[in-house]
C-alpha cells in the first residue's frame, strides 16, 4: 500500500506523456522501425484505469504529445541529435493533428491535449496556462521514456510548485536500468507509486 497522503481528484490531473501511435502502435513511426519495448506497449492497460479513477473523482486526463512541425516545401523541423538518433523518422511522422500524433486509442479521449516539441510539456507550450485555469495542483504522470520526457516534465513541473505523484509502472525507458535509475534520481521530487496502489487509495476505492 502506498505512504501517499490523501489526493484532492477535483485538482488533480493524470498526465501521460508521448503514449501515442507513432511512439506505440505496430504502424506508427517507431514500430515500423522495430523500435519500443513489450514494456512500453503495455503501459495504456496500466494507465486507463488510473485516468478513469481520476475523472470519476472530478479530475482531468492531459495527452501529452511530441510533436514535429512540418518544414515549408518539405520535411520536418527536428533537432540535428534527435535527427542523428532517429534517422528513420520521415515527413509526416509525428505531425500535428495526425494520427500518429495522437494517443492511443485505449486512452481516448483525452479532456486537454498539449503538443510539445522537445522534452518536456512545460517547454514552449501552453501547458502552465491550462492547469493554472483548472485550478489543477496535483500531475499523476505516466509515460516515456522515464529518463527523457517524464523526467524533463517531472522536473519542471516540480519547479513550478507541483505535487507530482510518479507511476512507476506507468512508465518505461528502452533499458530497465535506466528506468529504475531514473525513478531512483527523481525520488526527492516526486512521491512514487505503482498504478494498482494509487487506484487502492481510501479516496478512490471508496
Amino acid at each position: 500500500m502506498s505512504d501517499l497522503g490523501a489526493v484532492d481528484l477535483r485538482r488533480t490531473a493524470v498526465v501521460t506523456i508521448d503514449l501515442t501511435n507513432d511512439f506505440l502502435h505496430p504502424e506508427g513511426a517507431y514500430g515500423r522501425a522495430g523500435q519500443g519495448t513489450a514494456e512500453m506497449a503495455a503501459l495504456p492497460t496500466r494507465v486507463r484505469p488510473v485516468i478513469d479513477a481520476v475523472r470519476a473523482g472530478g479530475g482531468i486526463f492531459v495527452s501529452v504529445q511530441f510533436t514535429l512541425v512540418p518544414r515549408p516545401g518539405g520535411g520536418h523541423i527536428i533537432a540535428p541529435h534527435l535527427a542523428k538518433l532517429r534517422s528513420f523518422l520521415k515527413p509526416g511522422d509525428f505531425a500535428p493533428g495526425s494520427w500518429g500524433n495522437k494517443a492511443v486509442d485505449l486512452l481516448q479521449p483525452a479532456d486537454v491535449e498539449i503538443e510539445k516539441i522537445a522534452y518536456s510539456a512545460f517547454y514552449q507550450t501552453r501547458m502552465d496556462h491550462v492547469l493554472t485555469a483548472l485550478g489543477i495542483d496535483t500531475l499523476v504522470v505516466a509515460g516515456i521514456v522515464t529518463n527523457g520526457g517524464v523526467a524533463s516534465t517531472v522536473r519542471d513541473a516540480h519547479m513550478r510548485g507541483h505535487r507530482i505523484i510518479l507511476l512507476s509502472d506507468g512508465c518505461a525507458a528502452f533499458r530497465e536500468e535506466v528506468h529504475q535509475a531514473t525513478l531512483v534520481s527523481l525520488g526527492s521530487i516526486v512521491e512514487t507509486v505503482t498504478a494498482a496502489d494509487f487506484l487502492a487509495r481510501p479516496e478512490i476505492a471508496s
